[in-house]
């Protein structure tokens, strides 16, 4: 049957037939391009999510641990390559305080290789209000699946 102005639905489904790639999935094991590793744990219905992070990269000599993260995507299954948004909350040796927020999206190659483009605020604690200006770094990350 050929679609016409009337039957949206059949169109929609077409449409949906012929989308090339699959589903980005955020669960699992990445690894940035510095080498540091995020675990994200299953989703849940309303889409958020916790796991863990370790940075391969430090501004500070203090040993960072392995680090709980928070995070929230676009409506599960709403879309084949989602928004999302997750906070690290490092875990030092010492008593340091830095929290590092991430924003992005998944994509999906032809091939269905997922890769995570992301944009982050890193803050640290700093003694006083005029030292404030020193606190936040923005920076870019991409995370691929390990296997």
């Amino acid at each position: 049957t050929a679609c016409t102005m009337g039957t949206l639905g059949c169109c929609l489904l077409l449409a949906l037939a012929l989308t090339p790639g699959s589903q980005c999935d955020l669960q699992g094991l990445w690894r940035n391009e510095l080498g540091s590793n995020m675990t994200v744990l299953a989703l849940n219905t309303a889409g958020t999510f916790s796991g863990s992070y370790h940075t391969a990269v430090a501004a500070t000599n203090k040993q960072i641990l392995v680090s709980p993260l928070q995070g929230a995507q676009q409506h599960p299954g709403a879309k084949r390559q989602p928004t999302f948004g997750f906070t690290v909350h490092w875990q030092f040796s010492g008593t340091a305080v830095l929290h590092h927020c991430f924003v992005g999206q998944c994509f999906v190659d032809h091939r269905g290789k997922e890769t995570l483009e992301t944009t982050w605020l890193l803050r640290e604690e700093v003694p006083s209000l005029k030292d404030t200006w020193t606190a936040t770094r923005v920076g870019t990350s991409t995370f691929t699946r390990v296997k």
